[in-house]
């Protein structure tokens, strides 16, 4: 018998022969072959015994050349063993690769196993007299059937069709075996393992038409017990299997179809009888199982690249999870997104990449779809590793696959451009608005003006004369409560300027909106007296969420629009506006009438529509009631409309309310009793020197106020030792602003920092805002009346 030493070290490999030949064996006698690559074993293995050496490299590999070998081998003929000192695991997975045995080096007896493997291998040998060739026959037709019961069926791909052919053309004593597939055309038939003289070929590619192997796809199984050669001349396969004799089967896919041929050959002629037709059958239908988890894996396999190709074709980002909430497929448009390749995204959560309050967001909207199977939409803000945050809308949906196994699929859409953009013309329409209306805003602001100017001029000759009158003395005090009067009005008309052309657009709060009509009314009020009569009904109604300067937006909107659209011609008397606001339902509705033009339903049907617009060229651009209908619609609420041409139109505000909503008084509505708290130290700081000089004249009769006008110069006093009770800071100033001067302060004295509050007539800086904000700091509006500033800075002392 022959015994294959592979791949062992040499002085191993001597050892191992030395105690091969030592081996106390009757009737057995050993060839050694040292074998050290793989390519010079032979295609398939030789009766005997084939030790393989584990040189405790990857198990994977090692079980790898298992399976090589097993698919070379026939089972009852060749003993494969290995040495090796893994543990039960590893040697466990070595015997589901192929292995027969293995064994600890030396690997002790050698004698019992070659008398085994010898008493297996008699009925290949010379016969002996009890045997009968019909009993050796059917022995080996047995082991046949046996082989294709054990673990043969566990190989795949090139190595189970080379196992196929050389098992079968073993089992038939046959010259040469085959199994081939028909090509697309269907003309040619292309073999996957070709055995012939013991040794394996390379595949060939053979004409159909005129062949032995194509009566066998016709007739399923096809004989010819010999003379082939000279029935089929032209087959040229028939010299490598054999001249004499044929045997071949048909194989056929799932549906029936005949695919391929699995053939024996032999030189002599080949009876066949029922048995061995079962036998072909029994390895056509092995190989017509493994030619259909061919076709189902290169099925997948396309399907794979298809889904791949697609995913990479959609230019907005798209990911799978699983229930685990981790990346499993994704494209790289995802990925740029998230700014990592994509094999390290794979597996992944976004706990992993993004901070942890976004994560529990996402991780909570996706359990929603796993847990109720609906599909969900949002908008969301995703900040990548590099810091860059994005508004993204992510539609989410739940599919499952054939295993019950659920994944959830998103597509994901970034609007960040998009809504910088819509910004950007909100903001627009609103100073388009401010434009429409600059001159009534700027009556409004010259008529108080007017009479301020005057007024101050007056008193000031006045105060120059000795001996007042009770009667001077008495046009002075109207002078002056006119002037307050007429600073009031301006105070409340730069007010609703502010509130009304702010960019801070993505803030949310209650909103009253009794004041938003009323500041809406002041920014059109010139063109409304002179164009309109106005009539209000203003019904109590409770507070609604939103943003007060979007809202503001909206209304004059629709007092623009009311005013244009009467008729030129008509006399300001006819015109009518009316407003009206009411609670139903838990609404808050707002209602502007008019009684201009009117609309026809091809209008209405249009005018929320982004560029329609049915003024003049130069007048409109379409955008107002787009945006407004965004807005209302951002605020949860919506829009009606009623119009009839002719007669006029009303446009209709629904409003979610606020429920429970409690307003806190202001500080004009509080009561103002006489001051009876302690006098505080205060020191203000703004580059205004007269703002310095109007504190002090109104904190007079209750603190002692000490005015400086550079932010560093109040550091030096309070490093020289100078004691204060509140810090009054203004934010925009020359030099040092008042978020450095807080900076500053909360190093060299934290507690007087606590004690110190803000004011400004506009902050312009974002930084600064976001400041004021985050730090929750105590901040007071200019211009502020003495009350007000009375109050704020006993907040800031208490």
């Amino acid at each position: 018998m022959q015994v294959i030493l592979l791949m062992m070290p040499p002085a191993i490999s001597e050892e191992l022969e030395r105690r091969l030949h030592a081996t106390k064996a009757p009737g057995v006698e050993c060839e050694v072959l040292h074998v050290r690559e793989l390519e010079r074993v032979p295609d398939l293995l030789p009766p005997g015994l084939v030790v393989v050496w584990d040189d405790g490299g990857p198990l994977e590999a090692l079980a790898a050349l298992c399976r090589h070998l097993d698919a070379r081998r026939f089972f009852a003929r060749t003993q494969l063993l290995v040495l090796t000192s893994r543990n039960a695991a590893g040697c466990e997975a070595l015997a589901q690769s192929g292995a027969d045995e293995c064994l600890a080096p030396p690997g002790e007896p050698w004698g019992t196993r070659l008398v085994a493997l010898q008493r297996r291998l008699k009925p290949r040998g010379e016969q002996s007299a009890a045997m009968s060739p019909q009993e050796f026959r059917r022995a080996s037709l047995d082991q046949s059937f046996q082989t294709l019961m054990s673990g043969f069926s566990a190989m795949t791909g090139d190595e189970s069709f080379r196992g196929l052919v050389a098992h079968l053309g073993s089992a038939l004593h046959g010259m040469g075996a085959l199994v081939g597939v028909l090509t697309e055309e269907q003309d040619k038939l292309r073999t996957l393992a070709f055995w012939s003289d013991d040794h394996f070929e390379e595949n060939l590619s053979v004409p159909l038409t005129g062949s032995v192997h194509q009566e066998a796809l016709y007739r399923g199984i096809f004989h010819v017990q010999e003379g082939v050669r000279a029935r089929f001349p032209n087959d040229r396969t028939l010299q490598r299997l054999g001249t004499g004799g044929y045997l071949g089967g048909a194989l056929r896919d799932a549906k029936g179809r005949a695919v391929g041929v699995l053939a024996v050959g032999r030189r002599e002629s080949l009876a066949a009888d029922r048995k061995d037709h079962v036998l072909i059958e029994a390895f056509a239908a092995r190989a017509e199982a493994e030619l259909e988890r061919l076709r189902a894996e290169a099925e997948l396999v396309q399907t794979r690249v298809f889904l791949r190709n697609f995913l990479e074709a959609v230019p907005d980002p798209i990911f799978i999870k699983d229930r685990t909430h981790r990346w499993v497929i994704l494209n790289s448009a995802f990925a740029r997104v998230m700014g990592l390749p994509m094999e390290k995204l794979i597996g992944k959560s976004d706990y992993d990449l993004v901070p942890a309050h976004e994560a529990a967001l996402f991780w909570e909207r996706d359990e929603q779809v796993f847990s109720s199977g609906q599909p969900n939409e949002h908008e969301e803000r995703l900040t990548d590793l590099s810091g860059n945050t994005r508004i993204i809308i992510t539609k989410k949906a739940l599919f499952t696959v054939m295993n019950g196994e659920p994944f959830l699929i998103a597509i994901i859409r970034d609007i960040t451009e998009a809504r910088r953009l819509e910004m950007q013309l909100q903001l627009s329409e609103r100073m388009a608005s401010v434009g429409t209306l600059a001159a009534g805003v700027a009556h409004e602001i010259n008529n108080p003006l007017a009479y301020i100017s005057s007024n101050l001029a007056f008193l000031s000759e006045q105060l120059e004369q000795e001996g007042l009158s009770d009667r001077q003395r008495a046009e002075m005090r109207d002078a002056v409560q006119e002037s307050l009067e007429g600073t009031r009005r301006v105070r409340l008309i730069v007010q609703d300027l502010k509130a009304f052309s702010r960019a801070d657009d993505e803030s949310q709060g209650p909103v009253e909106v009794h004041r938003v009509v009323q500041g809406s009314l002041r920014l059109v009020r010139n063109e409304l007296e002179h164009r309109a009569q106005l009539t209000l009904e203003l019904n109590t109604v409770p507070l609604v969420l939103g943003n007060e300067s979007r809202l503001a937006q909206v209304l004059v909107n629709l007092l623009v629009n009311a005013l244009q659209a009467f008729p030129a011609e008509r006399p300001a008397g006819d015109n009518r506006i009316r407003i009206v606001t009411r609670t139903a339902a838990e609404r808050v509705h707002v209602q502007v009438e008019d009684n201009g033009q009117g609309m026809t339903p091809e209008v209405q049907r249009r005018i929320f529509d982004p560029f329609f617009t049915t003024k003049p060229v130069g007048v409109g651009t379409g955008l107002g009631l787009s945006i407004c209908n965004t807005i209302v619609q951002g605020m949860g609420g919506s829009i009606e409309v009623e119009s009839t041409p002719g007669v006029g139109s009303t446009f209709r505000l629904n409003l979610p309310a606020l429920v429970a909503s409690v307003r806190e008084p202001s500080a004009s509505q509080k009561a103002q009793g006489p001051w009876k708290g302690p006098r505080r130290r205060v020191l203000l700081i703004d580059d205004e020197p007269a703002v310095g000089a109007a504190v002090r004249r109104l904190l007079y009769e209750f603190h002692e106020v000490h005015a400086v006008q550079d932010a560093r110069e109040a550091l030096q006093l309070i490093l020289r030792g100078e004691r204060y009770d509140a810090i009054l800071c203004d934010v925009m100033m020359k030099g040092m602003s008042g978020v450095d001067f807080i900076l500053e302060l909360e190093n060299l004295s934290p507690e007087l920092a606590r004690h110190t509050g803000l004011m400004s007539a506009g902050i312009f800086s974002e930084q600064a805002r976001a400041f004021i904000t985050e730090r929750e700091l105590h901040f007071l509006h200019k211009p502020f009346e003495r009350e007000g500033l009375r109050l704020f800075v006993e907040r800031l002392c208490g």
